[in-house]
């Protein structure tokens, strides 16, 4: 019955019992007057209250065995205690009235017990042989309504955690969407916005030299055609990242690059000192485009904003930890942005791997300070 809807279950189980219960009074066994019109009445409201059995299993109960007590106390032929009230038991154990279900099985077999004695019937009879099969009908109608309800209530939980998982897996898939894209911004930004940097730097080289020192303009020109051939390659590429985002590790920059991003700053009049650990060659490839972006951003507030005249960078490897010091003598700060850009931007990057960045103004310039942690390797 499991697949039929509600209400049809409901209607096979009441003609079910008024069916059963029918045939039992027809065999007029017992009882001190004769199945008639009412007794046959009777066992049908017995099965019309199936269909009230779930919204209001307790009253099916209490209906079921005052009904039942009546039934006897007309003196109508024995139909037994547990086949009139066995089905109500199922319903409301069904329904999760275990408590309300045990409670009427008792009272129904003790008052049966009760009367039957006081009318003399031999007690041996009764307790050890009539009573049992009574019980056991009983309590498996309990037994089976409770089961019913356990395994409905187990599948119901099963569908809300599969529910819940799906929804924290499309959640997390979300979340790894939104990472990624965030990442690509940050690695346009740098990128683009150290390009608008060299672009702007030397197009006022460009601009001042022009019809004084034609060989300053036309390498500044050259500088600004080698810088947004460079962009427009990593720009080609991260286009094509997106399209097939699962290719993302295949686009990696390294610190060993930073002689060219350093470039930047000399063509800028800007003297630079550089040390670079020979051991960033072995750097799991996520610190060491992290590391990059973020001397890369260093850099370009140095050419940006800080009037300086010397910069240096160092990068050293110890004890599981990469350390990267950007530091200038310029007198400006950096400006802290909105995420993805300036201080913000490269502290974000330092924290997802999770390392820490720190910058602070000293009378002898600014300072960017970024630790990060590197996978230990044999």
């Amino acid at each position: 019955m499991k697949n039929l809807p509600a209400w049809v279950a409901d209607v096979v189980l009441g003609v079910t019992v008024a069916l059963v219960l029918t045939a039992v009074i027809s065999a007029n066994h017992g009882g001190s007057q004769r199945a008639d019109l009412v007794a046959y009445l009777w066992a049908a409201g017995l099965g019309a209250l199936m269909l009230a059995r779930r919204r209001h299993p307790r009253a099916v109960l209490v209906v079921t065995a005052l009904g039942l007590f009546a039934y006897y106390a007309a003196g109508y032929p024995a139909i037994g205690v547990a086949v009139p009230v066995a089905a109500a038991l199922f319903s409301a154990a069904e329904a999760g009235r275990l408590a309300a279900s045990v409670l009427t099985a008792v009272t129904v077999v003790a008052v049966s017990l009760v009367f039957r004695l006081l009318e003399g019937q031999d007690t041996a009879f009764v307790v050890g042989y009539d009573l049992v099969p009574h019980v056991v009908l009983m309590v498996a109608a309990v037994a089976l309504g409770d089961s019913l309800r356990a395994r409905r209530s187990q599948r119901a939980h099963q569908r809300d955690l599969a529910a819940l998982t799906a929804m924290r897996h499309a959640e997390e898939m979300e979340h790894r969407v939104h990472e990624e894209r965030l990442s690509i911004a940050r690695d346009l930004h740098d990128s683009i916005g150290h390009t608008l940097s060299v672009i702007s730097l030397h197009s006022d080289v460009a601009r001042e030299a022009i019809g004084r020192d034609d060989r300053d303009a036309v390498s500044a020109l050259v500088r600004i055609k080698e810088a947004t051939s460079a962009t427009m390659r990593e720009l080609r590429t991260t286009v094509a990242l997106l399209r097939s985002p699962g290719e993302r590790a295949s686009r990696v920059v390294s610190l060993r690059d930073v002689d060219a991003l350093l470039a930047t700053a000399r063509s800028a009049g800007i003297d630079v000192v550089s040390r670079i650990d020979p051991a960033v060659a072995g750097l799991p490839s996520m610190v060491d485009a992290a590391a990059y972006r973020i001397a890369q951003e260093a850099v370009t507030n140095v050419v940006r904003h800080s009037g300086a005249s010397q910069v240096h960078i160092e990068t050293t490897i110890a004890d599981g930890t990469l350390t990267l010091t950007v530091a200038d003598n310029g007198r400006a700060r950096p400006p802290a942005t909105p995420t993805g850009q300036g201080i913000t931007g490269m502290t974000e990057r330092a924290r997802a791997l999770g390392g820490t960045l720190t910058t602070r103004r000293e009378p002898t310039g600014f300072t960017v300070h970024a630790r990060l942690p590197v996978e230990t390797r044999p």
